[in-house]
C-alpha cells in the first residue's frame, strides 16, 4: 500500500467516524424524545445524556465561533496527501448539498445547529426524573 493509498483509507475511515457522530447527534435526540414519551428507564441514563449534549454543544460552539469541525480539517488533509480535493465548506453542508442538493449561507446552518442545541437543552431539563 503507497502513502496515497493509506491516507485516502484514514480520510475514509475518518468520514465514516464523522457521519457516526453525527448520527449519534440526530437519533440521539430522536431517541431521547421517544423514550421520554414511553417511559424508556435507559433515558435516563446520565452518561449517554451528558454526552449527547456535550456533542451538540461543541457543534453549536464552532458554529458560532466560526471554525470549521476538526474532524473536517482533518479530513481535508488527509485527502489532500491521498491527492483527492477536500471539502470547500463544512461537512454538513457538503454531504447536504451531495444528498439533498441544498445550499445556504454559512448562518442558516448556524442557526439550525444553535436551535438543535436549544432542543437537545430543553429534552435536558424536561426529560430528568422526578
Amino acid at each position: 500500500m503507497n502513502d496515497e493509498d493509506l491516507y485516502s483509507l484514514l480520510a475514509d475511515t475518518l468520514l465514516v467516524s464523522h457521519f457516526a457522530f453525527v448520527v449519534f447527534v440526530v437519533l440521539g435526540f430522536l431517541l431521547i424524545l421517544l423514550g421520554l414519551a414511553a417511559r424508556w428507564p435507559w433515558i435516563h441514563n446520565r452518561k449517554f445524556r451528558i454526552t449527547h449534549l456535550a456533542a451538540i454543544g461543541v457543534v453549536v460552539l464552532q458554529a458560532w465561533l466560526g471554525r470549521a469541525c476538526p474532524l473536517t480539517v482533518w479530513e481535508n488533509e488527509l485527502r489532500r496527501r491521498a491527492g483527492q480535493s477536500g471539502y470547500s465548506e463544512t461537512f454538513v453542508e457538503h454531504w447536504l448539498h451531495k444528498l439533498l442538493f441544498y445550499q445556504a449561507e454559512p448562518w442558516v446552518f448556524t442557526t439550525i445547529y444553535t436551535c438543535f442545541g436549544l432542543l437537545v437543552v430543553f429534552t435536558w431539563f424536561f426529560g430528568r426524573r422526578r
